[in-house]
């Protein structure tokens, strides 16, 4: 078996089909078929009964006769292409016309079959398909894993780091749900993506972020929605959920989802089906769930911001990473990470730390953690040495900040100066920011969007 056919392998079960076609008997041959191999397999008669179908679900791939009564196969085809359905379609006919063929093949689909014609074709062009969809998909992670740009290597030697590798490595070959915990800036997403990376999961990795999604539109975020399932929902949409297929799903800031969501993922977990929103079926969901926050959930639920039964699932296994300043032997070696992999980035050459320098990053309490030292170093590595103001105290996340500012300051100065120095004092953590602000961290992003071209800068 291939490489690319042994990832493929656990996919198919999130796959869905539709196919189209006004003979019984090829219906009921085609669905017995297919029926083996994927999770949702649908008919329709006719193209008024698969619009039908569609409205209320989203199909990955569909099988349509040319010849159909009312309405030929093309001409649907080339209408969902002008609606952007991303529904991928392989062309059946009894009627061996090659213009025909031609047409179809130039319209966009995915494969064209005459008939009659043997399973194993059938299964052959259903499984190229299906592989060129899903080669996409992961295609389309890999650009956005490159576009992050972290490393997959957890640095650190010290005895904790030590343990955290080895709960790691035993615990990544598994399917179990695992929380992973600890302050803003230790690394919980790189140690979310080594769990993946070591899990043999084929699959996507898929990280998303809970407290940066808006509260009602977290649910068709994760589970995808239906045409008309609300207002703006033009056609159907996969949720992040699907698009994990086969892989690992990341719930970072778990602690910032809704209640409602909550019992929602809940289910989700418990049954491994996923409902996308307006629909009546559910899909089974081949997905591993990863959780991270930097909250304490269980005071969280002593508080009734967190249901209780969602924390003891998510909380199988729990990974707690300590802070920067509980293991100052590991900043030594982040530190020179760091360097190399910063001035590489940057193109420019690498500071040569002095050991008074390293002394002094030992001694440093790093409130941000890794995200704080990893822009300290940049910082000094683009001013070409390190700064010595940067070694005067920092200011804690619970000293107020200054509101002093001049008055010929317009509102939106004022407002940007205000809101600037509370991210400051919480080290970069937009999420606590923005609840002491009282907005959401979807506002406090469309600010920083609007006032300095970014989401989110500064932080890793």
């Amino acid at each position: 078996m291939s490489q690319i056919n042994k990832a493929l392998k656990p996919l198919p079960s999130a796959v869905s089909v539709l196919i189209v076609d006004d003979e019984p008997g090829m219906r009921s041959f085609l669905k017995k078929a297919l029926s083996k191999k994927f999770a949702l397999v649908e008919t329709a008669s006719s193209v008024e009964d698969a619009e039908q179908l569609r409205s209320r679900c989203h199909f990955d791939l569909l099988i349509v006769d040319i010849r159909l009564p009312g309405r030929s196969g093309i001409e649907w085809h080339e209408a969902l292409n002008d609606q952007e359905r991303r529904s991928d379609i392989i062309f059946m006919t009894g009627y061996a016309d090659m213009d025909v063929a031609i047409k179809a093949l130039r319209a966009g689909a995915s494969d064209f079959i005459m008939k009659p014609f043997h399973l194993e074709q059938m299964m052959k062009a259903v499984d190229r398909c299906i592989e060129r969809r899903l080669l996409k998909r992961e295609n389309l992670m890999l650009r956005r894993e490159v576009s992050i740009g972290q490393s997959s290597t957890i640095i650190g030697s010290s005895e904790a780091m030590k343990e955290v590798k080895h709960i790691i490595e035993r615990v990544a070959p598994t399917n179990a749900i695992i929380l992973i915990e600890g302050e803003s800036g230790t690394g919980k997403e790189l140690v979310a993506r080594q769990l993946h990376l070591l899990s043999g999961r084929q699959g996507p990795f898929v990280p998303v972020n809970c407290g940066a999604i808006a509260p009602e539109l977290l649910e068709s975020e994760l589970f995808g929605h239906c045409a008309g399932a609300f207002t703006g929902a033009k056609g159907n949409r996969e949720g992040l959920f699907s698009f994990a297929s086969g892989g690992t799903i990341f719930l970072d800031e778990i602690g910032e989802m809704p209640l409602k969501m909550q019992t929602a993922l809940l289910r989700v977990l418990e049954q491994r089906t996923i409902r996308p929103v307006g629909s009546e079926k559910e899909t089974k969901i081949d997905v591993r769930v990863l959780a991270a926050t930097n909250r304490k959930l269980a005071e969280e639920v002593e508080a009734g911001h967190f249901r209780r039964d969602l924390y003891y699932r998510l909380n199988v296994l729990d990974i707690l990473i300590p802070p920067l300043r509980d293991r100052p032997e590991d900043v030594v070696e982040l530190t020179h990470h760091f360097t190399r992999q910063l001035a590489a980035e940057l193109g420019v050459k690498e500071v040569v730390w002095s050991h008074e320098d390293m002394v002094k990053l030992q001694q440093h309490e790093w409130p941000g953690n890794i995200r704080e030292l990893r822009n300290m170093i940049e910082r000094c590595i683009l001013l070409g040495k390190p700064p010595a103001e940067y070694w005067k105290q920092q200011p804690k996340a619970e000293v107020l900040v200054e509101s002093g500012y001049p008055l010929e300051w317009s509102l939106k100065d004022v407002e940007k100066h205000h809101v600037t120095q509370v991210v400051d004092a919480h080290n970069g953590n937009k999420s606590a920011a923005a609840r002491d602000l009282g907005v959401s961290r979807k506002t406090l992003d469309r600010k920083y969007k609007e006032w300095f071209g970014i989401e989110h800068p500064g932080e890793v």
